[in-house]
């Protein structure tokens, strides 16, 4: 399972448990909802630090190869730019 799947399943998971809790408790309609989104927030950065961390790396793995992609392409352009502009200065 992919990390960012972890992660969101992980979230909805607090979620739906501090939804579940709350209720318990003797929430009602909005108010159920609302601070369960507001308690589930801090909660998901405490319980599911691994997972976010595991996602951050993935985020960061994908991000250098689209960056080094981008530096080997623009390096491509440039030498074909090169190439143009010597041909001109021949004719």
């Amino acid at each position: 399972m992919s990390a960012v799947l972890r992660y969101t399943v992980g979230r909805i998971l607090v979620f739906a448990a501090s939804l579940g809790v709350l209720y318990l408790i003797g929430f009602r309609r909005w108010a159920l909802v609302l601070v369960a989104i507001v308690v589930s927030m801090p909660l998901a950065y405490v319980l599911l630090r691994r997972q976010r961390a595991s996602f951050a790396v993935g985020l960061e793995r994908v991000l250098s190869r689209r960056r080094a992609e981008k530096a080997r392409l623009q390096a491509a352009l440039e030498s074909d730019d090169d190439e143009f502009s010597t041909a001109d200065k021949v004719r």
